[in-house]
């Protein structure tokens, strides 16, 4: 007999990780339904970007609402649910303390407690962020690692994170986090730093008189290339055992490192284009993070397959034939 097709269920779809995790399902054949709170077409741009719209189930709900997640749930019966929802920026969190809570913590007791009140069987993964460590300095943190958040979006992914294992131990529910590190794509918003230096960087490049102005370059992070990661979620749910993994390149850099790089990969001085201001600095900055996945290698033979400089390559690449294919288009 051919085996049933599986469905996923992915609370928001619309991110660069949904996005990235719905493509790689779709190799993986599967049935792939998509929640996301508007359905205007801006904001579902990354699934038209890398033309994937068309195979995938939208459906729009606000999260933060039990009875609707429960009723989803119920509707559909996915065989696996990833919750990829929430506001997803370090640095608004500190503007918005209270929505980024609500949008991250809120949404992930309500996907496990529909999961257990309808006694559901069903895989559940919670995306959770290296950001739960806080700064470690120059010591790589592994799944035995103590948590110390240093955001508003660090505490709520820690809430997230403990709930899952709550719900994992109290209710024997197949329910696992993956602590992820910096994770970097083209599909990236602007408002995050990567992002920031590649269009910027681009826009010297083709002539454009502008400045990149950035906080804080001596920070050190672990950034690995997103539909690595993806793969890893997948794995995650694979696992025999419903359990917890960091997920990183395990590699250290600077935020200097970063901009340097991409500035030599287009044959530019990043001195000369580039000026600090203080006004980007966070209230409370972590200096030094990364990770140690030796715990997914073991058991799920999962290691980050880009490095940072294949990370910055890709990315630069794309913000070229974007800026070219944008000009065209206005020529």
């Amino acid at each position: 007999m051919a085996q049933k097709q599986k469905k996923a269920l992915i609370f928001g779809i619309s991110g660069q990780d949904g996005t990235f995790l719905s493509k790689f399902l779709l190799t993986k054949d599967y049935e792939i339904h998509g929640t996301t709170r508007n359905l205007k077409k801006h904001t579902l741009q990354n699934l038209h970007l890398i033309k994937i719209f068309n195979n995938v189930k939208i459906h729009t709900i606000d999260p933060t609402k039990l009875d609707i997640v429960k009723n989803i749930i119920k509707e559909l019966k996915p065989d696996e649910i990833y919750n990829l929802s929430g506001q997803s920026s370090v640095s608004k969190s500190f503007l918005t303390p209270q929505d980024t809570f609500y949008s991250i913590a809120k949404v992930s007791l309500n996907i496990l407690e529909s999961i257990k009140s309808l006694n559901f069987k069903c895989r559940f993964y919670n995306a959770s962020s290296s950001e739960c460590f806080g700064d470690t300095g120059d010591v790589s943190s592994n799944e035995k690692t103590n948590f110390n958040p240093c955001s508003p979006y660090g505490v709520a992914k820690s809430s997230a994170f403990w709930l899952t294992k709550n719900y994992r131990d109290a209710y024997d529910l197949f329910a696992c986090s993956g602590i992820l590190f910096n994770h970097e794509s083209p599909l990236r918003p602007k408002k995050f730093v990567t992002k920031k230096i590649v269009r910027t960087a681009v826009k010297i490049y083709f002539g454009e008189k502008t400045k990149l102005v950035l906080g804080d370059l001596s920070i050190k992070r672990d950034w690995g290339w997103a539909p690595d990661y993806v793969e890893a979620m997948w794995l995650i749910l694979q696992n025999d055992n419903p359990e917890d993994f960091v997920i990183s390149t395990g590699k250290l850099s600077s935020l200097e490192y970063f901009v340097e790089h991409v500035f030599i990969y287009l044959n530019l001085n990043w001195k000369e284009n580039t000026c600090v201001d203080k006004k980007y600095f966070r209230p409370f900055e972590l200096k030094s993070s990364y990770g140690d996945s030796q715990k997914a290698k073991s058991i799920l033979g999962w290691e980050a397959k880009n490095k940072i400089t294949d990370v910055i390559r890709n990315m630069v690449d794309f913000e070229i034939k974007n800026y070219q294919d944008r000009s065209n288009n206005f020529a």
